[in-house]
């Protein structure tokens, strides 16, 4: 039986909340703890992947200072990426030893969570660029992006699922690198706003069913402002 506990983190500042994902990585890898999925929203920032290029940031320092975005270098894989409120963002701390060693595997069934949730849902038809982006879109629109790091065979870093995000924010930069598609939220495509603690409670479902999790235990809180 599949065991994994879910950290509930409500809003967090992302360097914080990375140090928190570090630090379960560091316990996953020694078997200290089982699989690990944290659940948050963060205030607005500025990711940037290992094969990320600051060109793709469309904005300057001075103004991420003035409108209080943070800009961090990170691990994962993929280029820059906006987070913010009303995204609920998701880091698996998973052992890929128990699931098959397969990345590309653990990729597919990351699109297949939101895929399933959104068709299911509201019936949106979702969909995944296997040939050549990462990531759940409808249209040519993306609504999830993921972007992973495996170390040990562990995974972190994770997806951003974006329900209620303000889409403008994704102006500040060229989502993942790419030119010739835009961003989404679920909001936009069914025209009003969602609760967002409903879909969190929605993504930890449909993540433990793809992923086959039946025994599942919580910590953590959450909640709209914290």
């Amino acid at each position: 039986m599949r065991m994994i506990k879910i950290h509930r983190l409500g809003r967090m500042d992302y360097g914080e909340a990375l140090n928190i994902q570090e630090q379960l990585l560091k316990k996953r890898q020694t078997g200290q703890i089982c699989d690990t999925l944290i659940i948050v929203e963060h205030p607005p920032v500025i990711t940037i992947g290992i094969r990320g290029k600051t060109n793709n940031i469309l904005v300057s320092d001075e103004f991420l200072k003035e409108n209080k975005v943070q800009k961090y270098f990170i691990n994962r894989g993929g280029d820059v990426t906006y987070h913010g409120p009303g995204q609920i963002v998701g880091y698996p701390i998973i052992n890929l030893q128990d699931h098959g060693k397969n990345i590309k595997e653990f990729v597919w069934n990351i699109e297949e969570v939101f895929i399933r949730l959104l068709d299911n849902e509201f019936g949106i038809k979702a969909y995944r660029e296997d040939k050549k982006y990462t990531g759940v879109w409808v249209g040519d629109s993306k609504v999830t992006a993921i972007g992973i790091a495996v170390k040990k065979w562990v995974t972190m870093h994770g997806f951003a699922f974006n329900v209620n995000t303000e889409l403008e924010h994704f102006k500040w930069i060229n989502p993942c690198g790419i030119t010739d598609k835009s961003v989404t939220s679920v909001q936009k495509l069914i025209g009003h706003e969602l609760d967002i603690l409903n879909m969190k409670e929605l993504v930890i479902k449909y993540f433990c069913c793809i992923f086959g999790y039946e025994n599942i235990t919580e910590e953590g809180y959450d909640n709209k402002e914290a």
